[in-house]
């Protein structure tokens, strides 16, 4: 239980610091530096740590059992007036995390796949435990991320271009996003147990998607 704990710790929290690093390289490259300038595109964790959506909420998440973790890191500064290519540059910087999630994800995948063939060693068995934990918890952040709530990466794929009136003022809701994800994710399945209902729509709808892929995935290990 120990060592699964540290080695899901461990992998959140790597998966999150290359999550937002990838956002700020792609803005870099598209004429951005703001991410550059703030020291947000260093491997010194210390630049990354929310320590509520690092380190408190993935623990809690763990400890409960619910059937995954996620969390986040601090977001990285982006200026999207600064951001070439209109639309398509927003785009890409929008699904830059989103895309090293997966990226990490098939990378695990090919290592786990490489451990699993190995002769057995005494670090085989936590090695494949990281792997698997790398796969998973990739893929729940990739597909968590593409949930249209500000602020989360989906809504500025899907409407962070928009010039329209009502999607802007929706986009400004930045601050209350993530309430309503916890609204979602804790308030309202005690709400419903009050009832006796014993469901939980957001976890329910991200664990059924992402098993779905990891399903796919290992078929090919």
């Amino acid at each position: 239980m120990i060592i699964n704990a540290i080695l899901a710790f461990v992998a959140i929290f790597i998966s999150l610091m290359l999550h937002e690093m990838a956002h700020g390289y792609v803005a870099l490259c598209l004429g951005d530096d703001t991410a550059k300038s703030k020291r947000r595109l260093s491997f010194n964790p210390l630049h990354h740590i929310d320590w509520f959506g690092t380190v408190i909420l993935p623990l809690i998440l763990f400890f409960s059992k619910i059937g995954f973790v996620f969390g986040w890191a601090k977001p990285v500064p982006v200026n999207y007036d600064k951001i070439s290519g209109g639309k398509k540059g927003v785009i890409l910087v929008a699904s830059a995390g989103i895309i090293a999630n997966i990226g990490l994800a098939l990378i695990a995948m090919l290592l786990l796949k490489i451990i699993l063939s190995l002769p057995y060693f005494a670090a085989g068995g936590v090695l494949a435990m990281f792997c698997f934990q790398m796969i998973f918890i990739n893929l729940i952040l990739a597909v968590f991320n593409l949930l249209p709530i500000p602020p989360l990466d989906g809504s500025k794929i899907f409407f962070g271009w928009s010039k329209n009136k009502m999607v802007q003022k929706y986009m400004q809701m930045e601050n209350y996003g993530l309430s309503f994800v916890v609204f979602l994710m804790f308030i309202l399945p005690a709400i419903l147990l009050v009832f006796d209902i014993r469901f939980n729509p957001l976890v329910t709808l991200v664990k059924s998607v992402t098993s779905a892929i990891m399903r796919f995935l290992i078929q090919g290990i």
